[in-house]
């Protein structure tokens, strides 16, 4: 085990932990941030993307080491009300059906609209492509991220 810290939701943090431990499993077990899920433990399905620096990663596979010079933003610290313009976007479109991949996709849309403020559908569907929904809600997704890019 080793004393780490890192910079979470604007929060410095300090976790005892195996330097090798996934970040998503020190956000949920360690600081009880369970908003990121995970999925396939893979990097395979986008529940778990949580961004670093700004950047869209995916917490099941990196190494928490790799984060403690960077700040991590997750679902928990885009607002303080659920306000973010994506997420009241994705209240509108009434997108999540299950809700188990809504927090990947609503962090990869925050990366897309940030890089790219009206984006086409087709530009939507393909930054999203990585993201999984196992309820395919995919069309309320896409139409969520078009509200988003509206009142961002």
């Amino acid at each position: 085990m080793t004393e780490l810290s890192i910079n979470v939701n604007g929060q410095s943090q300090v976790v005892n932990v195996d330097p090798t431990t996934p970040v998503l499993w020190v956000l949920r077990e360690h600081l009880g941030l369970t908003g990121t899920k995970y999925g396939c433990g893979k990097a395979i399905c986008g529940s778990c993307t949580i961004h670093l620096n700004g950047t869209p990663i995916r917490a099941c596979i990196t190494p928490v080491a790799a984060c403690t010079s960077g700040k991590i933003t997750t679902i928990e610290g885009l607002s303080e009300n659920n306000n973010h313009p994506v997420q009241k976007a994705w209240v509108e479109a009434q997108a999540p059906q299950c809700g188990y991949c809504q927090s990947g996709q609503i962090m990869q849309a925050v990366s897309l609209l940030k890089n790219n403020t009206n984006p086409t559908r087709e530009e939507i569907k393909s930054y999203l492509s990585g993201n999984l929904c196992r309820c395919a809600a995919y069309m309320r997704i896409i139409n969520a991220v078009e509200i988003a890019s509206k009142i961002s």
